[in-house]
Protein backbone atom coordinates (compact mmCIF):
# COMPACT_ATOMS: atom_id res chain seq x y z
CA UNK A 1 0.00 0.00 0.00
CA UNK A 2 1.64 3.70 -0.55
CA UNK A 3 0.79 6.11 1.87
CA UNK A 4 -0.54 9.10 0.26
CA UNK A 5 -3.77 11.72 0.19
CA UNK A 6 -4.80 9.54 -2.69
CA UNK A 7 -4.98 6.62 -1.19
CA UNK A 8 -4.92 7.35 2.88
CA UNK A 9 -4.47 4.40 5.37
CA UNK A 10 -7.92 4.13 7.28
CA UNK A 11 -6.58 3.58 11.07
CA UNK A 12 -8.70 2.08 13.86
CA UNK A 13 -7.34 2.15 17.50
CA UNK A 14 -7.91 0.03 20.44
CA UNK A 15 -6.84 1.07 23.34
CA UNK A 16 -8.87 1.33 26.66
CA UNK A 17 -7.55 4.85 27.98
CA UNK A 18 -9.10 7.74 26.36
CA UNK A 19 -6.30 10.32 26.52
CA UNK A 20 -3.84 7.95 24.71
CA UNK A 21 -6.34 7.64 21.90
CA UNK A 22 -6.67 11.60 22.25
CA UNK A 23 -3.24 11.32 22.00
CA UNK A 24 -2.47 9.57 18.64
CA UNK A 25 -5.29 11.71 16.90
CA UNK A 26 -3.17 14.68 18.24
CA UNK A 27 -0.21 12.94 16.70
CA UNK A 28 -1.88 11.94 13.21
CA UNK A 29 -4.13 15.27 12.40
CA UNK A 30 -1.11 16.77 10.98
CA UNK A 31 -1.38 14.18 8.32
CA UNK A 32 -4.05 13.60 6.33
CA UNK A 33 -2.93 10.73 4.70
CA UNK A 34 -3.33 8.68 8.06
CA UNK A 35 -6.98 9.03 9.15
CA UNK A 36 -8.27 7.17 12.39
CA UNK A 37 -11.58 6.69 11.76
CA UNK A 38 -12.76 4.03 14.57
CA UNK A 39 -11.53 3.15 18.05
CA UNK A 40 -12.68 0.88 20.60
CA UNK A 41 -11.56 -0.75 24.20
CA UNK A 42 -11.41 -3.96 22.78
CA UNK A 43 -10.68 -5.91 19.34
CA UNK A 44 -13.98 -7.29 18.99
CA UNK A 45 -16.05 -3.81 19.91
CA UNK A 46 -13.98 -2.16 17.24
CA UNK A 47 -14.51 -5.04 14.11
CA UNK A 48 -18.40 -5.24 15.51
CA UNK A 49 -18.17 -1.24 14.27
CA UNK A 50 -17.57 -2.52 10.75
CA UNK A 51 -16.07 0.49 9.91
CA UNK A 52 -13.39 -0.03 6.48
CA UNK A 53 -9.88 0.06 7.97
CA UNK A 54 -6.52 -0.94 6.97
CA UNK A 55 -4.35 -0.79 9.87
CA UNK A 56 -4.95 -1.16 13.28
CA UNK A 57 -2.94 0.22 16.24
CA UNK A 58 -3.41 -1.75 19.16
CA UNK A 59 -2.04 -1.52 23.13
CA UNK A 60 -0.68 -4.63 23.91
CA UNK A 61 -2.56 -4.58 27.67
CA UNK A 62 -5.99 -4.32 27.67
CA UNK A 63 -8.30 -4.40 30.66
CA UNK A 64 -10.40 -7.20 29.08
CA UNK A 65 -7.40 -9.55 29.89
CA UNK A 66 -7.35 -10.42 25.91
CA UNK A 67 -4.18 -11.97 25.04
CA UNK A 68 -2.08 -9.90 22.18
CA UNK A 69 -1.55 -13.06 20.63
CA UNK A 70 -5.41 -13.59 20.03
CA UNK A 71 -5.81 -9.98 19.28
CA UNK A 72 -3.71 -9.98 16.40
CA UNK A 73 -4.60 -13.35 15.26
CA UNK A 74 -8.17 -11.93 15.02
CA UNK A 75 -7.13 -8.97 13.25
CA UNK A 76 -5.17 -10.59 10.59
CA UNK A 77 -9.00 -12.91 10.21
CA UNK A 78 -10.54 -9.38 8.90
CA UNK A 79 -7.57 -9.01 6.52
CA UNK A 80 -6.14 -5.92 8.83
CA UNK A 81 -2.08 -5.01 9.61
CA UNK A 82 -1.39 -4.60 13.50
CA UNK A 83 0.88 -1.94 14.75
CA UNK A 84 1.44 -2.19 18.29
CA UNK A 85 1.48 0.74 20.97
CA UNK A 86 2.93 -0.16 24.12
CA UNK A 87 4.48 1.18 27.09
CA UNK A 88 7.24 -1.97 26.53
CA UNK A 89 7.49 -3.21 29.42
CA UNK A 90 6.56 -6.75 28.96
CA UNK A 91 8.43 -8.48 26.20
CA UNK A 92 7.04 -11.70 26.50
CA UNK A 93 3.82 -9.97 25.11
CA UNK A 94 5.42 -8.63 22.35
CA UNK A 95 7.07 -11.63 21.47
CA UNK A 96 3.69 -13.67 21.52
CA UNK A 97 2.42 -10.37 19.77
CA UNK A 98 4.60 -10.75 17.17
CA UNK A 99 4.67 -14.72 16.24
CA UNK A 100 1.22 -13.70 15.85
CA UNK A 101 2.03 -11.61 13.33
CA UNK A 102 2.28 -8.20 14.28
CA UNK A 103 4.14 -5.66 11.68
CA UNK A 104 5.48 -3.26 13.97
CA UNK A 105 5.42 -2.22 17.34
CA UNK A 106 6.06 1.54 18.84
CA UNK A 107 6.72 2.77 22.22
CA UNK A 108 4.63 5.22 23.75
CA UNK A 109 7.10 7.14 24.76
CA UNK A 110 8.65 7.66 21.46
CA UNK A 111 8.04 11.31 20.03
CA UNK A 112 5.52 12.39 17.58
CA UNK A 113 7.53 12.13 14.59
CA UNK A 114 8.79 8.14 15.28
CA UNK A 115 5.05 7.78 16.18
CA UNK A 116 4.22 8.74 12.02
CA UNK A 117 7.00 7.11 11.24
CA UNK A 118 6.17 3.54 13.17
CA UNK A 119 2.55 4.53 11.19
CA UNK A 120 3.60 5.03 7.89
CA UNK A 121 5.90 1.64 8.27
CA UNK A 122 2.53 -0.52 9.02
CA UNK A 123 1.00 0.53 6.75
CA UNK A 124 3.01 -0.03 3.58
CA UNK A 125 2.97 -4.17 2.31
CA UNK A 126 6.72 -3.70 2.09
CA UNK A 127 7.05 -2.49 5.53
CA UNK A 128 9.38 -4.13 8.30
CA UNK A 129 9.45 -4.86 11.92
CA UNK A 130 10.44 -2.03 13.96
CA UNK A 131 13.28 -2.24 15.57
CA UNK A 132 11.96 -2.90 19.26
CA UNK A 133 10.16 -5.43 17.65
CA UNK A 134 13.06 -7.22 16.16
CA UNK A 135 15.15 -6.87 19.56
CA UNK A 136 11.58 -8.29 21.07
CA UNK A 137 11.71 -11.68 19.01
CA UNK A 138 15.69 -12.02 18.94
CA UNK A 139 16.56 -15.22 19.73
CA UNK A 140 12.80 -16.22 20.28
CA UNK A 141 13.56 -19.98 19.31
CA UNK A 142 15.31 -20.05 22.43
CA UNK A 143 12.47 -18.39 24.27
CA UNK A 144 9.45 -19.83 22.37
CA UNK A 145 8.01 -23.11 24.20
CA UNK A 146 6.56 -25.21 21.74
CA UNK A 147 3.40 -27.41 22.75
CA UNK A 148 1.61 -29.85 21.59
CA UNK A 149 -2.12 -29.50 21.73
CA UNK A 150 -2.68 -32.11 24.38
CA UNK A 151 -0.18 -30.50 26.57
CA UNK A 152 -1.41 -26.95 25.87
CA UNK A 153 -4.72 -27.58 27.13
CA UNK A 154 -3.56 -29.17 30.52
CA UNK A 155 -1.71 -26.03 30.83
CA UNK A 156 -4.60 -24.19 30.21
CA UNK A 157 -6.91 -26.23 32.54
CA UNK A 158 -4.54 -26.58 34.90
CA UNK A 159 -2.93 -23.04 35.25
CA UNK A 160 -6.63 -21.71 35.10
CA UNK A 161 -7.08 -23.44 38.82
CA UNK A 162 -8.24 -26.87 37.94
CA UNK A 163 -6.89 -29.87 40.07
CA UNK A 164 -5.01 -32.58 38.29
CA UNK A 165 -8.27 -34.75 38.79
CA UNK A 166 -10.63 -32.47 37.26
CA UNK A 167 -8.24 -31.79 34.30
CA UNK A 168 -8.37 -35.72 33.93
CA UNK A 169 -12.03 -35.75 34.34
CA UNK A 170 -12.37 -32.86 31.55
CA UNK A 171 -9.87 -34.31 29.08
CA UNK A 172 -11.70 -37.94 29.47
CA UNK A 173 -7.54 -39.09 30.42
CA UNK A 174 -5.88 -40.53 33.53
CA UNK A 175 -4.77 -38.91 36.60
CA UNK A 176 -1.68 -40.15 36.11
CA UNK A 177 -1.50 -39.06 32.55
CA UNK A 178 -2.29 -35.10 33.72
CA UNK A 179 0.69 -35.72 35.83
CA UNK A 180 3.11 -37.16 33.52
CA UNK A 181 2.02 -34.19 31.30
CA UNK A 182 2.60 -31.60 33.73
CA UNK A 183 6.01 -33.06 34.30
CA UNK A 184 6.90 -32.66 30.70
CA UNK A 185 5.68 -29.49 30.43
CA UNK A 186 7.37 -28.17 33.23
CA UNK A 187 10.88 -29.81 32.24
CA UNK A 188 10.13 -27.85 28.53
CA UNK A 189 10.35 -24.32 30.18
CA UNK A 190 12.93 -25.68 32.40
CA UNK A 191 14.96 -26.28 29.25
CA UNK A 192 14.12 -22.89 28.02
CA UNK A 193 15.31 -21.33 31.01
CA UNK A 194 11.91 -20.47 32.39
CA UNK A 195 10.70 -21.90 35.64
CA UNK A 196 7.46 -23.65 36.41
CA UNK A 197 7.73 -25.29 39.62
CA UNK A 198 4.49 -24.35 40.53
CA UNK A 199 1.10 -23.28 39.68
CA UNK A 200 1.48 -19.36 39.78
CA UNK A 201 4.72 -19.61 37.52
CA UNK A 202 2.79 -22.06 35.44
CA UNK A 203 0.14 -19.02 35.13
CA UNK A 204 2.78 -16.66 34.11
CA UNK A 205 3.94 -18.65 31.03
CA UNK A 206 0.51 -19.54 30.03
CA UNK A 207 -0.09 -15.77 29.72
CA UNK A 208 3.16 -15.05 28.04
CA UNK A 209 2.71 -17.21 25.69
CA UNK A 210 -0.19 -16.35 25.16
CA UNK A 211 -1.93 -19.89 25.97
CA UNK A 212 -4.25 -18.04 28.46
CA UNK A 213 -5.35 -14.17 29.00
CA UNK A 214 -4.26 -11.66 31.01
CA UNK A 215 -5.63 -11.88 34.16
CA UNK A 216 -7.79 -8.37 35.04
CA UNK A 217 -6.87 -6.29 37.51
CA UNK A 218 -8.77 -5.95 40.45
CA UNK A 219 -11.75 -3.23 40.86
CA UNK A 220 -11.97 -3.63 36.74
Amino acid sequence: MSVDERTPVRIGVVEDHAVMVAGLRNILAPHPELRIEAAAVTVKELLVQEVPLDLVILDLRLNDGSSPGDNVNKLREEGLRTLVYTSGEDPYLMRAAARAGAVGIVLKSEPPERVVEAVRAAAREDGELGTELALAIDGDEDFAVDLPPQLRQVLELYASGETAARVAHLMDIAEDTVTEYLKRIRRKYEAAGRPSGNRAELLKRAVEDGWLPIPRRRGR
